[in-house]
């Protein structure tokens, strides 16, 4: 499977993928989905909001138990972020085969469409559309960099965006969402375990701040004289740094955007987008407020015009507790290297489809190591041992939940 999927949107020069929602690499990773369920002899459908799902039972008897991840890309990212939880969830099923063991639930494998939002910037929007949690309205203002919208994207890869929209019905016959994904840090590298349990996503969200200015000739115009915004945006990337360090917290501008972008030309305007991650909802509302303050100061003192939009946010997530105990009591007796400890239980600062679907199905999630904690990169890793072990972990867990 990893041989199969390896070239799909990858990128010759940096090694990375770039895997946009609505693109042909992303078409070309839903025929692959399509194909590997078809293989298996499974019945797929793709729903209203363009979520593959890939069926063994009947959907309609409730109850159903759902695996799975997204199959898309950030910019030059790496092989196992999504991926990596959609082929061990096919493996997880070729495993379960093999023991023989009886399904009593229905099972199905997911591919949420657009998780990380690289293309629209929003992430999750398969999943918060089905959700309720991105409303139609505001699914169709998308726009990506070339001004393309949502509902014209999709409709351009043969989808019907006027059907988009929530989806309870689907929502309310899953009894229970698990996602396994590769860590994107090294609390397991740390603490020597293959394997690990999610007890929560930090939350966290993007701010847009854009810092206005005036445009002109770099070669002729007094530095005294400039209302530079790029200096302005500078000064606030820094104070990122620190209003994160003092709190405990992450905060980084990685995405920025200049007008009119000439080496010539002071900038008109400078465009940040700010993310920002921390354990607690009071210490993520300090850090994101000292962020503005300090830009806002900064922008006074410059005359620089400032306006910070929140585009987007996701609260808290606590997995459910019954079903991530469960998890590790399943785990207890599995065939995952003995550490002589049980499989650890740990947060995270990453968003998934998992964080999504809490609030209206039992989710919970599975780690597996990534010895350098490198993630939305073409760095990013995990040992075969490892991944195997992450796929023992979730047939396992299956098995438990989805078989007699």
């Amino acid at each position: 499977m990893w041989a199969s999927l390896r070239n799909i949107g990858r990128n010759a020069e940096s090694g990375g993928y770039r895997r946009y929602a609505w693109t042909g690499a992303d078409a070309d990773c839903r025929l692959w989905f399509r194909m590997q369920a078809e293989a298996r002899g499974l019945d797929v459908e793709v729903d209203r909001n363009g979520n593959q799902w890939a069926w063994r039972g009947d959907p309609l008897a409730g109850n159903a138990v759902v695996t799975g991840s997204h199959l898309d890309s950030v910019p030059d990212g790496g092989a196992f972020d999504g991926p990596l939880g959609v082929v061990s969830s096919f493996a997880a099923l070729d495993e379960l085969r093999h023991r023989g063991v009886e399904f009593t639930r229905p099972l199905a494998i997911t591919n949420f469409g657009d998780e990380e939002g690289a293309r629209f910037g929003l992430a999750c929007v398969g999943s918060r559309l089905a959700a309720g949690q991105l409303t139609v309205e505001a699914a169709h203002r998308l726009r990506d960099g070339d001004g393309i919208t949502l509902p014209q994207a999709m409709e351009a890869a043969g989808y019907d965006p006027d059907a988009i929209g929530p989806d309870p019905e689907r929502l309310a016959r899953i009894g229970a969402f698990v996602e396994l994904h590769v860590e994107q840090g090294r609390a397991l590298d740390l603490s020597g375990d293959p394997v690990g349990i999610a007890s929560a996503i930090w939350p966290h969200g993007r701010w847009r701040f854009d810092f206005r200015g005036e445009a002109n000739h770099a070669g002729t115009t007094r530095l005294a004289d400039r209302r530079d915004p790029m200096l302005t945006y500078a000064e606030t990337v820094l104070a990122a740094r620190r209003e994160a360090e003092l709190a405990g917290a992450l905060a980084t501008f990685g995405k920025i955007a200049v007008e009119p972008n000439g080496v010539n030309a002071i900038p008109s305007l400078v465009r940040g987008w700010l993310d920002s991650r921390a354990a607690d909802q009071d210490t993520l509302d300090t850090v994101v407020a000292g962020i503005e303050r300090a830009a806002r100061e900064h922008a006074e003192r410059a005359g620089i015009d400032l306006d910070v939009v929140r585009e987007s946010f996701t609260p808290v997530v606590e997995f459910e507790h019954a079903l991530r105990d469960e998890l590790g009591a399943l785990l207890k007796g599995s065939a995952l290297p003995d550490t002589g400890r049980d499989v650890p239980v740990l947060g995270t600062g990453a968003g998934h489809d998992a964080g999504i679907l809490s609030a209206s199905v039992p989710t919970a999630m599975l780690f597996v190591r990534n010895p350098t904690g490198i993630s939305h990169s073409p760095a990013e890793y995990a040992a075969e041992d490892d991944c195997v072990a992450g796929v023992i972990a979730l047939a396992d867990v299956l098995e438990g939940l989805a078989c007699r």
